[in-house]
């Protein structure tokens, strides 16, 4: 599966303003919610549920937070860059500032977990972090997440 397949330009912020974990998965949680026509406390819940089974910082300023989605049928992401890095409990211990949310159908299918494989691929290129993390534009972000997938 290709990150063009489940995020699109609308669903990439540049510096949200969230000061804590909580406030920035809050606040992808609402955003998701809203381009999906679901309740936001919904969507917030299920992914608190799965970031209490552990955290989904994955290392090197990145995370991934995911959730399964009832009401969902296929794949969705939303990827955000944070105005200043948080505290995550990444594996690294590394505060946090770039984080791909991705939302998934809850009936398992057969390409269940390549959104998640996909994005993690695309963000363990050191380069494409590093432009990623200077971008200025969503133009940017755009060119080398999803159009260089």
């Amino acid at each position: 599966m290709r990150i063009r397949e489940f995020l699109s330009s609308s669903q990439v912020v540049l510096d949200v303003r969230g000061m804590d974990k909580a406030g920035v998965l809050n606040e992808l949680a609402m955003r998701a919610a809203s381009a999906l026509g679901l309740g936001a406390d919904m969507v917030a819940r299920e992914i608190r549920k799965r970031e209490e089974l552990g955290s989904t910082g994955i290392g090197h300023g990145i995370a991934l937070p995911h959730a399964r989605v009832q009401e969902l049928k296929k794949p969705f992401g939303v990827f955000a860059r944070c105005r200043q890095p948080i505290e995550f409990n990444a594996i690294d211990g590394q505060p946090v500032d770039l984080v791909f949310l991705i939302l998934l159908p809850a009936a398992p299918g057969p390409d269940q977990l390549n959104p998640l494989a996909a994005a993690a691929r695309r963000l363990r290129r050191p380069e494409v972090v590093a432009r990623l993390r200077a971008a200025t534009t969503i133009t940017e972000v755009v060119r080398d997440l999803i159009e260089s997938d």
